[in-house]
């Protein structure tokens, strides 16, 4: 219960700031911006903005560049926390979901049926299918709201974003997963078919990705590039599956 009044509060507090700041805002004489003015940055007078910001218009513009900072470096802390939190709980849940057991009654010798638990999910499948969707759901999500907001023209953060994450799970975590193991020790790889084929399907994306945006149809892609694009994605979980 203290913790439901102790969340009541914080967003009555939000709830009241912003209605008092809405109302400020709304007196506020906003500046007569000419039409043929130079590129502006986003938090500037008379800027174009962003698709959020500024919450409050040209009010929240002309407020000191300092104050501005320091409010969006706290808003921005604050949903990382908010995001960290939702992942934790959709990464349980996967686990918890890929974790689960089932019961089997098989026959050894004599006649003798004995049990066992086995997992429900394929530890392939689920790896390749859920905990990947909860590992890039944050990029996915950032990808697809800019490209919806942006009139199906590609941003800034959208694909560099996914294909940045990529390369960093492909080439960074690897190195480390290697580096992080002591001298002397060895590990092997368990599944050597599997790594192979997941190891082939992401050095064939890059691959993929420069013959569309190169070759076929330069600077753009087209909607049967793409249902060709997402079509190998059930392909490399079945050739996993089978390897």
């Amino acid at each position: 219960m203290k913790s439901v009044g102790v969340t009541l509060a914080v967003l009555a507090l939000w709830c009241g700031s912003y209605g008092g700041l809405s109302v400020v805002s709304r007196n506020y004489a906003s500046p007569v911006c000419p039409a043929d003015a130079p590129q502006l940055k986003s938090c500037d007078v008379c800027g174009h903005g962003t698709n959020i910001l500024p919450i409050f218009g040209e009010w929240e513009k002309s407020w000191p560049k300092p104050l501005l900072a320091s409010i969006y470096f706290v808003g921005l802390a604050w949903i990382f926390l908010g995001i960290s939190i939702i992942c934790d709980q959709f990464m349980g849940a996967i686990e918890m979901i890929t974790s689960a057991e089932k019961v089997e009654w098989k026959y050894i010798r004599d006649g003798a049926k004995n049990k066992f638990h086995v997992k429900v999910w394929n530890a392939t499948i689920a790896n390749l299918t859920l905990m990947a969707l909860g590992s890039s759901a944050p990029e996915i999500l950032l990808s697809c709201i800019e490209i919806a907001s942006n009139k199906f023209f590609a941003g800034k953060l959208g694909p560099s974003t996914i294909v940045g994450s990529a390369a960093f799970n492909l080439l960074i975590i690897t190195a480390v997963c290697i580096l992080a193991i002591p001298a002397p020790e060895t590990r092997r790889i368990d599944g050597v078919a599997v790594f192979s084929v997941t190891a082939s399907f992401s050095l064939f994306a890059y691959a993929w990705l420069l013959i569309i945006l190169l070759v076929s149809s330069p600077n753009k892609v087209s909607s049967w590039e793409a249902l060709v694009t997402l079509s190998m994605f059930p392909v490399l979980v079945v050739a996993a599956f089978v390897a």
